[in-house]
């Protein structure tokens, strides 16, 4: 949202913030959502660059398209640690998700 855009909904009334705010999130869960956010966008550019479908890499690695779809959305049923197991287990190396955690 602009200063203009902020600006006039502030003035019509509305309360203008984040969702950190609007959540009331620490800055740890923030930290954590990002974390989880990262990784299943690696997981979703790891799988489209290897021109796989949900369906066949969730054969591959043992789970259902709707589970590896869950993964792709950062779904809060979704571990980190479960995200983590199946980008090692696409190839992907602990310098690739330290980098996208890092980014």
């Amino acid at each position: 949202m602009g200063k203009a855009e902020r600006f006039r909904a502030e003035a019509d009334g509305w309360s203008v913030g984040n969702a950190d705010e609007f959540l009331g999130l620490s800055a740890d869960e923030s930290t954590y959502i990002e974390v989880k956010l990262a990784l299943a966008g690696l997981l979703v550019e790891r799988r489209k660059a290897a021109s796989l479908t949900q369906s066949v890499l969730a054969r591959q690695v043992k789970t259902s398209q709707s589970r590896l779809a869950k993964m792709e959305h950062a779904d809060t049923t979704v571990s980190v640690d479960l995200l983590v197991r199946t980008l090692l287990s696409t190839g992907a190396s602990w310098q690739d998700i330290a980098r996208v955690i890092a980014a």
